[in-house]
């Protein structure tokens, strides 16, 4: 009963709607859009219309006093869904959820919110362990300690801290450069440096402009901000970024403030993403590797980062069995890696084998005193031998090689060959068994022809001997999402002759990777290299890479790993790729600013003018620096303080500054306070090419 009342009621308000020529096109079809146009502003056209029937006027509007308001999202809902089938529903379209009448799939405005999302995180940038260093007073001992403290963040709000977020990312000036590569002993050797190799051949193949870098570069210095000095060069031209990120599970080195743990964590993904985005090419993609914990947060995060997502590589890492040791939670099994690209028209690639040669391993030889006789089937004229004609050898697996094949079942209906046998050949039956027919321009293979037998002796089923197909020497087969590396990451300690307390991934995750997105010479970034591993493998594979690490992991260091390469280190991916060692890189720090306050507290001659000095400088530098500047402010005043030798002021005063948090902008890299070499500024300019005017 209610499908009739509806259908009546759609009949009914085509009918009133069809009447009014504005409403319809030229085949009398009903012109909804413009009908909901006018459904929007109140057009009194439409509202007379529907309210002189006592059906619409029930329907859609609303009753209030001795007045009738129109219904304006009802008789929309009812355009936009009556179209779609005999009954009506406003839950006609796609499952899922929705606001309104828009899914939030499809709304523009429906986005992954967290605190601070609006700001650039600068707590984080000395390094990952989150502590302040301040100092305390010990009654006892009658001295300062220095202690460590949990991080307070600092946001810089985009809008209300511009200043701060563009000087914050303005491209920073290079020092200590120097290149590692094989000497005449063999063995990597350290030397000085001044100009960047631009192989304009290298860069000719594969597409980038011919003065591109093509030296391998591993940056030591807060990877944001050596991101935003990267762009400058490497803008759209990196085919591969991978990362390896703290996890935030809790107990990793991301130790940031709890209330804000997560946004913490979230803010500095986006910040560092969005920097990297900008260096990808057309058809390059990001891979990021996370655990359980963060993973649905940050498929949201990126999704709204990047404009495709392409697949999420499922790893499993450990042997489900570790859960029921208690060591690690039963998630801890799999890992994600989620790819992502800039490039909307990007789809994963499918891997390409050779084809296997296995089955083509037999030959037809025609004896020399056969004389084969001619028929004709269709248009084609068949070369007949009788069995003592020929003779099937078998050969060495190749191309010219033959396989068997038995015409049954559904081959003989739905395979070309098939078809032709039983329409042609399987009715003479005036031949003996496994008779031989030599038909011409049949098949797609080496031969050009196609030999077919009739049934053997006391089988039903006759057959073809096929050629290896000419059309591609390779089968094309598309990757998998899950893949199991659990036996490498159990061998992994050794890899690289480095230690990494935090985990190392093993070689072959990172070659599988490579080899599936990147070809020669293509350029591989990993902004959290840790050990080196993404690094190493790029320079076993001949991939131009850059790596860029904010810690120093002293004799675990990834230059150590990575000078172990060119010595011809023999772990990890080494056998499979036949890695003999030699190549070579470039190693850079980004400049860090502390030289000017330090030469100024070195300078001061009393206690009053180190206190003053400290008072006009902490705006400028202590704030940046995250620690504890009112604390310190108080302490300086104190008896304790003011007891100490001028010289342990110093000393404290020093210790305070000396962090990696400000650095030098390349606009300052002649100012004679800036701390730069001679030799610094060289090469500073040589990779941002201002010789040349500049990019």
């Amino acid at each position: 009963m209610v499908e009739l009342e509806t259908n009546a009621l759609k009949s009914k308000v085509e009918e009133l709607l069809s009447s009014v020529p504005e409403f319809v096109d030229s085949e009398k079809h009903l012109k909804v859009n413009v009908i909901k146009d006018y459904a929007e502003r109140g057009d009194v056209k439409l509202i007379e219309l529907l309210l002189k029937n006592k059906q619409t006027k029930k329907t859609f509007f609303t009753p209030i006093l001795d007045s009738f308001v129109f219904n304006t999202a009802q008789f929309k809902e009812f355009l936009e869904y009556n179209s779609g089938c005999n009954s009506y529903s406003k839950y006609l379209g796609q499952i899922g959820l929705y606001s309104g009448d828009i899914s939030l799939i499809d709304r523009d405005e429906v986005v992954l919110n967290f605190p601070f999302k609006d700001c650039v995180l600068e707590g984080g940038q000395r390094k990952e362990d989150g502590d302040d260093t301040y100092y305390e007073f010990d009654e006892k001992n009658d001295k300062y300690i220095e202690r460590q403290g949990k991080r307070r963040e600092v946001f810089f709000n985009e809008v209300l801290a511009r200043d701060e977020i563009d000087n914050l990312f303005s491209p920073k000036a290079f020092c200590n450069a120097k290149r590692f590569e094989l000497g005449k002993n063999k063995k990597a050797k350290e030397s000085e440096f001044n100009s960047f190799n631009r192989d304009a051949e290298v860069n000719k193949n594969r597409g980038l402009a011919e003065d591109t870098i093509t030296d391998n570069l591993i940056v030591k210095g807060n990877n944001l901000l050596a991101l935003q000095s990267l762009k400058e060069e490497f803008a759209g031209k990196v085919k591969l970024i991978y990362i390896d990120p703290p996890y935030n599970t809790g107990s990793d080195s991301f130790s940031y403030n709890d209330n804000f743990n997560r946004s913490s964590w979230l803010t500095f993904m986006k910040n560092r993403l969005e920097a990297a985005r900008d260096l990808l090419n057309e058809n390059g993609c990001i891979f990021v590797q996370c655990s359980f914990h963060q993973f649905a947060y940050l498929r949201v995060l990126m999704d709204e980062i990047f404009k495709k997502h392409l697949c999420d590589f499922n790893i499993q890492v450990r042997h489900p069995d570790r859960a029921l040791t208690g060591d690690k939670e039963f998630n801890d099994v799999i890992e994600y890696i989620l790819i992502y690209s800039n490039n909307v028209q990007m789809k994963m690639p499918y891997k390409e084998e050779l084809k296997t040669t296995d089955d083509y391993t037999l030959k037809i030889k025609i004896f020399d005193k056969a004389k084969p006789k001619i028929i004709t089937c269709g248009n084609k004229k068949v070369e007949v031998y009788k069995p003592s004609d020929y003779e099937v050898q078998t050969v060495p697996p190749s191309k010219e090689g033959l396989k068997k094949t038995s015409i049954r079942g559904s081959i003989r209906e739905k395979n070309s060959s098939g078809r032709f046998f039983v329409k042609y050949l399987e009715p003479l039956k005036q031949y003996s068994p496994e008779t031989l027919f030599k038909v011409p321009d049949m098949g797609d293979d080496v031969l050009g022809y196609r030999y077919f037998y009739s049934a053997p002796e006391g089988n039903k089923n006759g057959g073809y001997f096929q050629g290896m197909p000419t059309s591609s020497d390779v089968t094309k087969k598309q990757y998998a999402n899950f893949y199991n590396f659990e036996k490498e990451y159990n061998n992994v300690s050794n890899q690289g002759d480095v230690l990494f307390r935090n985990g190392k991934k093993p070689e072959q995750l990172l070659s599988f990777l490579l080899d599936t997105f990147t070809s020669n010479s293509e350029i591989v970034l990993d902004y959290h290299l840790g050990s080196g591993t993404t690094a190493a493998v790029a320079h076993k594979m001949g991939r131009q890479y850059i790596g860029v690490e904010q810690l120093d992991y002293g004799e675990n260091d990834s230059v150590v790993r990575l000078k172990n390469v060119i010595n011809g280190d023999q772990s990890g991916i080494s056998e499979s790729v036949n890695w003999q060692g030699g190549g070579s890189f470039v190693y850079l720090e980004l400049a860090k600013k502390n030289e000017m306050a330090m030469e100024q507290i070195s300078a001061c001659k009393s206690y009053e003018e180190l206190v003053k000095l400290f008072k006009s400088l902490c705006t400028k530098y202590f704030l940046h620096y995250n620690v504890r500047v009112k604390e310190f402010c108080k302490e300086i005043e104190s008896v304790h303080f003011q007891k100490q030798p001028l010289k342990k002021q110093k000393e404290m005063f020093a210790r305070m500054l000396d962090l990696n948090q400000l650095y030098v902008n390349v606009d300052d890299r002649k100012d004679k306070n800036s701390g730069l070499s001679a030799n610094d500024i060289v090469v500073t300019e040589d990779f941002y090419q201002l010789k040349k005017g500049g990019k």
